[in-house]
This record gives structure tokens, C-alpha cells and sequence, in this order.
């Protein structure tokens, strides 16, 4: 016993690593490649159905089954050898047979999916290919051999692995629909240099294949961004030039900034992922260290003439949509400082009005506390009257008198007990 614990994930992730062998494969022999496009968002009955669906395939040949919650399986199916993988949005399955068939890539050679098996496929195919090793006939014949396979225009043929191999491909699908690979490999190659081969060119169309996702992603997005990028030189050009509602304007500008901002919250996973699966391919290109075959273009070079242009596209859609996202924000916050300086411009005026407001309730309730006074000075003269009178007719003085004597004193005293009052309330 070991006197340190091992991480619980140790030996599972050391063993990742050689989860995923090289076939080894003798020329001649034939592949028939598949990879099926998995569910963008898969429900969660959904999320072993690539599982399930090979259990189906294997069930057919009375072959085993896999693991529970593996990702990859190898094995032979009847006269086959089937290698599965699973991915984050892809399944693969590649069958091995080391017969060919007289007609070179023959449609029947995909015949060993069946056709009820594939009708069950929890989701759509990515790509398909027929792959056909041979030995090396020599530069002649190989030459005429790939004239007649494959479309002139759009043919790629190159020595790899330091002349060990042939590849060639014209990229395109047949009428079976499924893609063409050739390889002619030279006698001294080994078995498992031709299954590194063979699984190079299966990943370099499948990553393609995905990445090319990207630019279908970006043409639907095309419409929409053009849309969206004219309103918003238009809503920047009205607060530019003025003389429109700005809180209108910033309402349009933020319903603006808010799809844009899901666009790239939609497109972010896709975007990424293309950028990943670009560099997987041109990764997979560079390993095979390919040297020019008879002058003709080699991957690398269809590669920069074809797909490096669509690759560029995603990523320039990308920036473009960032970079509105961004306008937008920022316009939005200029917008909003400019709204705030208009508010507090009439919040100035709003004050200003109420100190005026306040000024002239203030000359208002003054000129009503004088006639306050009055008022009161009336009433309390008559009330002083009624109480003095009965004592100034016994000593004889007149009423008159008694109110000119009275009114002065009872003026002052009304007066002065208001001024009190309005200082304890002050």
C-alpha cells in the first residue's frame, strides 16, 4: 500500500489519455465514416441517446455492449471493426473492413450502417465518407487513378509523414452523398502509421464539416446585424444632430442594445466553437508534414484558398457584432449623461420656480398675518368694550373715549402675541 492517498480522479484522467487508440490497419482496406450532429440543447432523455443509439447498432450484430457512461468504444461488429466516440456536439462511428470492393467507393460500403439503423439517428449527419487504402501503384498510376475519382477543380493530392503516404480529396460529396478519401500507402508503412492516417483525415473533415457551422450561423445572422447596424447610425446620428426627444432616443437605443446583446449571447457558443475546431484542423494538417505530389495543391492549400476565407467571415462577424454591442453602450451611456444634464437643467428651473413660489407665499402670509391682526384687534376691542363699559359709565366716561383709549393698547398686544407665535413656529 501506497503511504499517500491518490486524487479520486488520478488514474480516470491518466487514463483519458489512451482512451482513444490509433487503429491499426493493413493496406488494402476500406473505411466507412459517420458523424452525426447531436442535439444543441438536449433534453435530458436526450443526453444518452448517442449511447443508446450505438447499444442499437451493436445489438444488430450481437456485439457488446459498452460501459456505462463511456465516450468511446472499439470492437469488432460481424465482418467489421467499429471504433465510436463521442463528443460535445458530435458522434462518430467508423467502420473498418479490410476487404475493397471492385467498384472503387461504392455506395453499397456504407451498407454496414443499416438502413432502419439510420433512420433512428437522434439527430442529423454531419458528414459521411467512403475511405479507400491501397498500396502505392507509383506516381503514374496513381495520378490517372485520382483523375477519374475525384473533380479536377477542386482536387488536393500530397505526400505525408515523409512520404509514407498519398492522401487525395476533392472535398466534395458524391451522388450517394458521402465524401471521398484515397490513400496509397508504401509497403514499408506500419499498420498503426495507416490508422493515424486514416483518423487524421476522419477528423480533419469532421472538425470542417463543424466549423463550417459557423458560417451558416453568421449568413442567418446577416439580415438582422445590417438591420441593427443602420438603426443604430441612425439613433447616433439623432443625438448628434438634436432636436429629437432624447428619452425617445434612449428608449429605441436600449431595446437596440438589448438584441444585439442577445445575438452575441445566442452566437457566443457557436463562435467559440468554430475558433476551435478551425484550429483543430489546421493542427491535423500541420502533423501530417505534407510535401507537394506531381505539382497539384496539397490540404494546406485548399485549405487557405477555401476554407481560411470562411473561417476569416465567422471571425470578422464576430468583431462586427461585438463592436456594435459596444457602440451601443457607449451610446447609451452618453445618451443617459445627456438626459441627466437635461433633467437636472429642469430640476434648476423647478427649484428656481418654487423659491419664487416660496417668496410670494411668504409676502402672501405676510400682508394675511397684518390683516390677521386687524381682524382679531376688531374683535377683541368689541370684547374689551363689553367688559369695560359698565365701570367708564359709573365714572362717567363715554364709550367713545373708552374705544379711542382701548383700540391702541389692544392693537399692540394682538400684534405682539402673533409675532410671538410666527418666531416659535420659525
Amino acid at each position: 500500500m501506497s503511504p499517500i492517498e491518490d486524487h479520486p480522479l488520478r488514474y480516470a484522467l491518466a487514463n483519458e489519455l489512451h482512451a482513444r487508440p490509433f487503429p491499426s490497419l493493413d493496406a488494402p482496406c476500406g473505411a466507412i465514416f459517420l458523424a452525426i450532429k447531436r442535439p444543441e440543447q438536449p433534453e435530458a432523455h436526450e443526453v444518452d441517446a448517442g449511447r443508446a443509439h450505438l447499444t442499437q447498432l451493436l445489438d444488430r450484430y450481437g456485439a457488446p455492449h459498452p460501459q456505462p457512461g463511456a465516450t468511446h468504444w472499439f470492437g469488432e461488429v460481424g465482418k467489421f471493426k467499429l471504433k465510436w466516440e463521442q463528443h460535445t456536439e458530435f458522434v462518430t462511428y467508423t467502420l473498418f473492413t479490410p476487404a475493397l470492393e471492385d467498384r472503387p467507393f461504392d455506395p453499397k460500403a456504407f451498407q454496414g450502417f443499416p438502413d432502419e439503423w439510420l433512420a433512428s439517428a437522434p439527430g442529423p449527419r454531419i458528414t459521411s465518407a467512403l475511405i479507400r487504402v491501397e498500396g502505392d501503384p507509383g506516381p503514374a498510376e496513381i495520378t490517372k487513378r485520382v483523375d477519374g475519382w475525384f473533380v479536377p477543380e477542386s482536387l488536393a493530392v500530397s505526400k505525408v509523414l515523409d512520404g509514407a503516404a498519398t492522401i487525395a480529396t476533392d472535398f466534395r460529396i458524391d451522388v450517394a452523398g458521402h465524401m471521398r478519401l484515397a490513400i496509397f500507402v508504401g509497403d514499408v508503412t506500419g499498420e498503426r502509421r495507416i490508422g493515424r492516417i486514416v483518423q487524421r483525415l476522419c477528423e480533419i473533415e469532421t472538425y470542417k464539416s463543424m466549423s463550417m457551422l459557423g458560417l451558416a450561423r453568421v449568413r442567418d445572422l446577416g439580415p438582422r446585424m445590417r438591420d441593427l447596424d443602420t438603426t443604430l447610425t441612425a439613433l447616433m446620428s439623432a443625438m448628434t444632430e438634436g432636436g429629437t426627444n432624447a428619452e425617445d432616443t434612449l428608449r429605441e437605443l436600449l431595446v437596440t442594445s438589448a438584441e444585439l446583446e442577445s445575438l452575441l449571447a445566442q452566437s457566443s457558443f457557436r463562435f467559440g466553437a468554430t475558433g476551435a475546431y478551425e484550429a483543430i484542423v489546421n493542427q491535423r494538417i500541420d502533423v501530417l508534414r505534407e510535401q507537394r505530389f506531381e505539382g497539384r495543391q496539397t490540404f494546406a492549400e485548399f485549405m487557405m484558398r477555401r476554407f481560411d476565407p470562411a473561417m476569416r467571415t465567422v471571425k470578422a462577424s464576430e468583431r462586427r457584432l461585438q463592436t456594435m454591442a459596444e457602440r451601443a453602450i457607449r451610446a447609451g451611456d452618453l445618451l443617459r449623461t445627456r438626459v441627466d444634464v437635461e433633467r437636472s437643467a429642469q430640476n434648476q428651473k423647478l427649484l428656481e420656480s418654487m423659491d419664487k413660489r416660496a417668496d410670494l407665499q411668504l409676502r402672501l402670509q405676510k400682508t394675511v398675518e397684518g390683516l390677521s391682526v386687524v381682524a382679531i384687534s376688531y374683535y377683541a376691542v368689541n370684547l374689551v368694550l363689553y367688559m369695560a363699559q359698565p365701570a367708564a359709565y359709573a365714572v362717567g366716561i363715554p364709550k367713545l373715549v373708552l374705544a379711542a383709549v382701548t383700540t391702541p393698547v389692544v392693537v399692540l398686544a394682538v400684534w405682539w402675541m402673533v409675532h410671538r407665535i410666527r418666531e416659535k413656529m420659525e
